[in-house]
């Protein structure tokens, strides 16, 4: 770098200043903002500078309306960390501050802490983090971080919606960190350290959140955990807990898929991970691959019958792209098709009507990450262009790896939480040197490198102090492109691109790019757009009646889950004497669809039996008020943990059964007590209830559990339902329940 004063990154917003003839120095141009490497223009808005070795952003706050400069310069050594330096020296910078940063966040207990604001380790940002950049950058701190989020032997579920696992089932994403380490690091007693903490994980899993109706796996969205951010407002945590996320069952698919390789190295079976793997990717993509618009849907929801939601959920994409749910059309189509938006490519969209700017109406810096990996695999360079810049755009500005941004505007302020130093954004924008322009693909026994370099990220660019094993490399690349022209190892040909495990000492790899573009450009770059509202459906008598949506232009109407009409209707007259569920939704000008109604149970009395738990319980209470029957039952881990129920139905046909059930062992949206009983009919096993936390001591807040449906044949029939070792929750030692009342449903032949 010069030590003579040279001013040679800036970014600008055009408001102010507009340039339409690209030059060689602009990395990105829209008619909001353009990202340049290596020249100053003078703006009104907002613009940084990058002066020998510090960062200064002069940055006007679409909020506070006041410019605010900020300055940042090293305040670690780094000269024992990876290096890099390229023709666009806004991107070395912004390398420096995020490897800068990565030190400021391992505490003295050599765990990595998640942001300035959050302390601890938190499983899904350190996993998401780890597979980004630390697996490489800092693995054993990686390991320590690991460790921590361990309890039983098996991977503990960060709090969610209501009561951690099984509500929230993404904690698997644990082994994808995990499996990353072991193919940087090829420790073999990490390997068998962590083999039996996942297989222990899944095999609850299996027991409690796995559907045999559908091949998926239930549980809210991978990392968007504030329930009123991304779901309907009716639905509470046993709906979360029911529904089915497209980003979890990739990471569930996933993690089958790396028991399959971890089992292969350790000599174990491994055929039970083998067919779970490939029965979940064919359910995916036969429940959720949404044809008519060419991605897949953001989740399965509902309650006796689900529906897909079509809005488009940018982690779970991406993941199924990289982790190859999707197939080579399927990953071109999600790519080409995604709705992004001027600053990048928010956490869904549309967005939710009413609801503040945090996953609703945002960007995340590291989905960010995870949507160009995606981007760069399938080979979109308009759209690899629009997300490298989101990233560099907002570290830049704001000086600091912040957690997100308000999509409308780019800004940091006007989301409703936010932290700087945030663990997974820096990851994502090391990631972004590392695994796309540099080309970093670990695998067991050495690394393939496959460089992804949009041609206005073209040039000289070199990775110096890179260690990898009993390696130390120094990687330089030449040109664009998205494939190789040549790669040389100490000057001799490197085979297939890949560079085996077993090297030691330091070494020179340099690669020659072809120079030609990678042939996909289509970026669907909209406005950033609002869903209609949710409606509302109620019945009288025999007819069915939802609230007017302004600017609906027609309604969707479901029974049992199925689309029945598609009209301008706003009422309908119905059959009242079978069981049925209803819900509807609302289809804008632009042919996006609101969320659905609460389901609306029509339930004859001559359909449904009400058993109350207290007529096969000695031990009851009543306590607190508004129970059904003479009491209800306290269920604890050492009171009354099985309850035995004899049942008689008149008829043959399909049933479904739920609980109505209180848990006041905490709030609705934390903590992580949970409650947990397995379902047995006639000795066999057939699912688990589920009873999420209703309210900190709100025992007398009672509600439904989750459904569970099957066979019966006419005639007197032996249930039980019980904890069983799979039933134990996060906190393990608290797992209370009041049982009130069994319900069983008569829902046809």
């Amino acid at each position: 770098m010069k030590t003579t004063r040279f001013l040679f990154a800036c970014i600008v917003l055009l408001s102010a200043c507009k340039t339409t003839k690209k030059t060689p120095n602009v990395l990105y141009q829209s008619d909001e903002f353009t990202v340049y490497a290596d020249s100053v223009i003078q703006g009104e808005n907002k613009a940084i500078i990058l002066e020998n070795n510090h960062l200064q952003s002069n940055y006007l706050s679409s909020k506070a309306q006041n410019r605010e400069t900020k300055t940042w310069q090293p305040t670690h050594d780094l000269s024992q960390k990876p290096r890099y330096t390229s023709g666009q020296p806004l991107v070395d910078a912004l390398f420096a501050l995020a490897t800068d940063e990565a030190i400021q966040n391992i505490e003295p207990d050599t765990t990595f802490r998640t942001g300035a604001k959050w302390g601890g380790v938190w499983t899904r940002d350190i996993s998401y983090s780890i597979f980004l950049a630390f697996s490489y950058h800092e693995p054993e701190v990686a390991k320590n971080s690991l460790m921590k989020k361990v309890k039983r032997d098996r991977i503990i579920q960060d709090t969610g919606s209501g009561g951690a696992w099984p509500v929230s089932t993404d904690r698997v994403v644990w082994a994808v960190a995990a499996w990353e380490i072991y193919k940087v690091t090829g420790d073999k007693n990490w390997l068998e350290t962590v083999f039996p903490i996942i297989k222990n994980t899944v095999e609850d899993d299996n027991q409690v959140i796995y559907d045999a109706s559908t091949g998926l796996y239930k549980g809210e969205s991978s990392f968007l955990d504030w329930r009123e951010q991304s779901y309907p407002k009716w639905m509470s945590n046993k709906d979360i807990y029911e529904s089915e996320n497209l980003g979890t069952n990739v990471l569930h698919y996933q993690i089958n898929s790396i028991l399959v390789e971890m089992a292969k190295e350790l000599g174990q079976p491994a055929d039970e991970f083998e067919v779970y793997a490939r029965t979940l990717k064919e359910s995916i993509n036969s429940n959720l691959w949404l044809a008519n618009k060419g991605f897949y849907s953001q989740y399965l929801y509902g309650r006796s019958g689900l529906t897909a939601s079509p809005r488009f959920e940018t982690l779970g994409e991406a993941l199924a792209i990289l982790f190859e749910v999707a197939d080579t059309n399927q990953a071109q189509s999600i790519v080409e098709n995604a709705p992004l938006t001027t600053f990048g490519v928010p956490c869904f969209y549309p967005q939710i009507p009413g609801i503040e700017p945090y996953h609703n109406n945002a960007i995340w810096p590291f989905v960010q990450a995870y949507w160009n990996l995606a981007a760069a695999k399938s080979g979109n360079e308009a759209v690899l262009t629009h997300g490298l810049a989101s990233i560099y755009r907002a570290a830049a500005l704001f000086l600091t790896n912040y957690e997100n941004m308000v999509a409308d505007n780019g800004d940091f302020e006007g989301t409703a939480i936010n932290s700087d130093h945030m663990l997974w954004s820096m990851a994502g924008n090391l990631a972004m040197v590392n695994r796309v322009l540099m080309g970093l693909n670990f695998e067991t026994n050495g690394i393939r490198f496959n460089p992804v370099i949009p041609e206005v990220f073209g040039g000289a660019k070199k990775l110096e102090n890179f260690k990898y094993r009993n390696a130390v490399l120094t990687i330089e690349i030449e040109g664009f492109g998205n494939k190789m022209a040549s790669i040389k190892l100490d000057g001799d040909e490197l085979e297939n691109g890949f560079l085996p495990a077993t090297l030691d000492g330091e070494h020179t790899i340099k690669i020659v790019m072809n120079n030609k573009n990678f042939g996909l450009q289509k970026a669907a770059i909209l406005k950033n757009h609002v869903s209609l509202d949710t409606p509302e459906l109620k019945r009288i008598g025999s007819e069915l009646i939802w609230t007017v949506q302004d600017g609906a232009k027609s309604y969707v109407l479901y029974k049992n889950g199925t689309e029945i009409s598609r009209s301008n209707a706003t009422s309908i007259q119905i059959d009242t004497n079978h069981f049925a569920e209803y819900k509807v939704s609302a289809l804008d000008a632009l042919g996006w669809e609101s969320f659905t109604s609460e389901p609306l149970l029509i339930l004859p009395k001559s359909k449904v039996q009400y058993v109350q738990f207290e007529a096969f319980n000695e031990s009851f209470v009543k306590i607190v008020a508004e129970f059904s029957g003479k009491g209800y039952v306290v269920s604890t881990l050492t009171e009354n943990i099985g309850t035995y129920i004899e049942l008689e139905v008149e008829k043959e046909g399909f049933y479904s059964f739920d609980i109505r059930y209180a848990n006041g062992s905490g709030p609705w949206n934390t903590e992580n007590k949970c409650a947990l009983r397995t379902f047995d009919l006639d000795l066999n096993y057939v699912g688990t209830f589920v009873f999420p936390q209703r309210g900190t001591d709100a025992w007398d807040n009672w509600d439904y559990s989750n459904s569970l449906q099957t066979y019966l044949t006419k005639g007197k029939h032996d249930i039980l339902i019980r904890f069983r070792p799979w039933n134990n929750n996060m906190n393990v030692e608290i797992n209370t329940v009041y049982l009130d009342q069994f319900r069983v449903i008569y829902m046809g032949e």
